[in-house]
């Protein structure tokens, strides 16, 4: 039986460094890293390249902005999968498919019951990264509001399948969820 673990907290705060300490900690040797960002300028390219330098050759990078179950599900057993990141996920599902709220319902419930079902039947590692938006300023604009209040709904319907949350602020790791 395989495991979710989500790990959240604000910009910067850890989080990527964390999934792949402890994705690396695996026993499992098959590491992919699904990245979710579009290239879409020089300064995203640039970081893009650092952070998979910084990855090396133990990790495979697959790029993927929409379709995350697919490539799961091409990873079989005895992996680990670390997400990088579900709110950069949920931008584009509302970029590409629109943010009318039955789309983007469907698209969290159909990656979270994928989630569950999958790792109830296989042995894999799932480490998600999210970021938690709504700690700050309430946004002017509505439909940032909105972008807040789904990517809260995400955040926690992960939490909720999630064996482990760990929680980042400024580097450090805080257990909020499973065996301490």
């Amino acid at each position: 039986m395989g495991a979710v673990t989500l790990i959240t907290g604000g910009v910067r705060s850890g989080k990527s460094n964390l999934a792949l300490k402890i994705g690396e900690k695996s026993n499992y040797t098959q590491k992919i890293f699904i990245a979710t960002a579009e290239v879409i300028d020089e300064e995203m390219h640039e970081r893009v390249e650092k952070h998979r330098l910084e990855r090396g050759d133990v990790w495979k990078t697959v790029e993927e902005q929409i379709d995350l179950v697919s490539v799961i599900k091409k990873t079989g057993e005895k992996a680990v999968v670390v997400i990088d990141c579900c709110t950069v996920w949920l931008g584009n599902i509302w970029h590409v498919y629109g943010s009318d709220n039955s789309n983007l319902e469907t698209n969290i419930e159909n990656l979270c019951s994928f989630l569950k079902e999958y790792v109830s039947q296989r042995q894999v590692e799932i480490i998600i990264v999210s970021n938690e938006v709504g700690w700050g300023i309430v946004p002017h604009d509505p439909a940032v509001r909105r972008y807040r209040d789904w990517a809260g709904k995400l955040n926690q319907r992960i939490a909720g399948i999630a064996t482990e949350v760990y929680l980042c602020v400024s580097g450090i790791p805080v257990k909020i969820k499973g065996e301490q």
